[in-house]
């Protein structure tokens, strides 16, 4: 049997895929590193679909038609690389290697290039929606070539998720596109949990209001413009008691939050890409502070409150809903603006009204909201930032009020908000006339020669601090 694809790596991830790809009808080739694995697949899901049993790569790559597809679904990293080693030299031109693991985009990028000089290529694919979407309909994100994208493009909608009859599947663009969509998403994806979690302690700690009660209030919420797969979770979450206490199941969960990378090379590539994106950043900080646990115990041993106190009004857990449509949306607005930059940096070219629709089904960040983002950015005139869309323009300016309402109340009972907080202060950030970078520019210069523009003349210039303090037009030595 002469198989559309070929699957080497049947963790998790990997068998559900292979999975999904026999279901819908294609024939796959199954190889791991321990013959067990495969086994195991077959005995137990061998009825889903065709499958090819192999015991080595070189058996994986006879049993493919042409042009050869080998999906590798192993551990991020030197794993990657290793398989490429091994599998390179049994392919032949025209062959296309697909990573849709949670690679970094540098060296999907890396990979990419080595392999077309040997006439391959190298398709990093981004894949969210977990263990199930994987197996039921992920949200697929490939890059690489236009024309590797023609050989498997079919195969990767088939078994995407659907939204209104469209696949949450589309070419992103070449080299390490797809992965640096896949990496900007769990960015997002890190902030959006964080400020859940934030409205979560809001409530909690500000109004009282008890996790079951939470519960409710989220089904709710996830019924109008808040509605998300994360907010369903969220719920479920929080409704579900500990079997063995009786206890609310967060309050026997220890709150040390873990992460596997993606959310930290956001913030990384942010910086090197000079794109503030304050609330995932925040996002990532706040994990990272909920795992020093030797340092917060101290902490509270040590160190004052000094809570004010404070009545919470009547409206609280409208606000906290108000101001968290908001966060969640300046996380949108961060990320996507984000992709703005690397498209300008990489020659990409990134169709945001794609690339939100891609979001709507299967991933983890699905959500009520995208179909408004797919909108503004599919309009003739597009908007240089989310923010500037006129619905969120206008759904922001509605909300305003109650996200300061909500930042100044959590800041005087002491509960960290640094989404919400960071998130409303890149808001105010953009829609200032000045902002005190005049001053940096200012320190910059006495200590550094390091100049500054004139909002009054044309030119750079520099300040003689040392001498008489008179200004000179600098002269560009580069």
């Amino acid at each position: 049997m002469s198989a559309h694809i070929g699957v080497t790596g049947l963790a998790v991830m990997g068998a559900n895929l292979a999975r999904n790809l026999a279901r819908n009808g294609f024939t796959v080739a199954l190889h791991n590193r321990s013959v067990e694995k495969t086994d195991a697949l077959l005995e137990k899901h061998g009825a889903d679909g065709d499958f090819v049993r192999t015991e080595t790569l070189q058996e994986l790559v006879d049993s493919l038609e042409k042009p050869r597809r080998v999906l590798i679904m192993v551990k991020a990293g030197k794993p990657v690389d290793s398989v490429i080693e091994q599998l390179e030299p049994l392919l032949e031109p025209g062959d296309i290697i697909i990573d849709a693991g949670n690679s970094h985009y540098e060296d999907t990028r890396r990979r990419e290039a080595a392999l077309a000089k040997k006439d391959l290529h190298f398709v990093g694919i981004g894949v969210s929606g977990g263990e199930e979407g994987a197996l039921n309909g992920p949200s697929i994100m490939p890059g690489g070539s236009k024309e590797s994208y023609d050989a498997l493009g079919p195969l990767l909608e088939k078994i995407a998720a659907h939204v209104d009859g469209k696949p949450c599947c589309a070419w992103i663009g070449t080299d390490g596109a797809g992965h640096f969509v896949k990496m900007v998403h769990n960015g997002i994806e890190y902030a959006d949990m964080q400020v859940i979690g934030e409205a979560f302690d809001l409530l909690r700690s500000g109004a009282g209001i008890e996790p079951a009660e939470q519960a409710k209030i989220f089904e709710e919420w996830n019924k109008g413009d808040l509605a998300s797969f994360l907010i369903e979770i969220s719920a479920e979450v929080l409704g579900h008691v500990d079997a063995k206490t009786g206890k609310p199941f967060v309050d026997v969960v220890v709150d040390a939050a873990g992460q596997k990378g993606t959310g930290r090379w956001t913030v990384i590539s942010a910086l090197e890409l000079g794109s503030p994106t304050s609330g995932i950043a925040e996002s990532v900080f706040a994990r990272a502070l909920s795992s020093q646990a030797e340092q917060r115990k101290l902490a509270q041993e040590l160190l004052a409150g000094g809570e004010a106190a404070v009545e919470v009004p009547e409206s609280f857990v409208e606000d906290v809903r108000q101001a968290l449509y908001a966060s969640k949306l300046v996380s949108y607005a961060q990320g996507l603006d984000m992709l703005t930059s690397a498209a300008k940096e990489y020659g990409w070219d990134l169709k945001l009204d794609e690339i939100a629709s891609l979001w709507r089904g299967g991933c983890i960040i699905r959500a009520e909201l995208l179909k408004e983002i797919t909108k503004a950015y599919a309009a003739e005139e597009k908007p240089a930032n989310l923010l500037f869309a006129p619905a969120f323009t206008k759904a922001i300016a509605d909300v305003l009020p109650a996200w300061r309402r909500v930042v100044s109340t959590a800041v005087q009972l002491g509960i960290p908000v640094p989404v919400f907080s960071s998130s409303l202060a890149y808001y105010d950030g953009l829609r200032r006339k000045r902002l005190p970078a005049a001053v940096i520019q200012g320190q910059r210069d006495l200590f550094g020669a390091h100049t500054y523009g004139r909002v009054d003349a044309e030119g750079t210039f520099h300040t003689l601090w040392g001498e008489d303090k008179s200004e000179i037009e600098a002269v560009d030595t580069h």
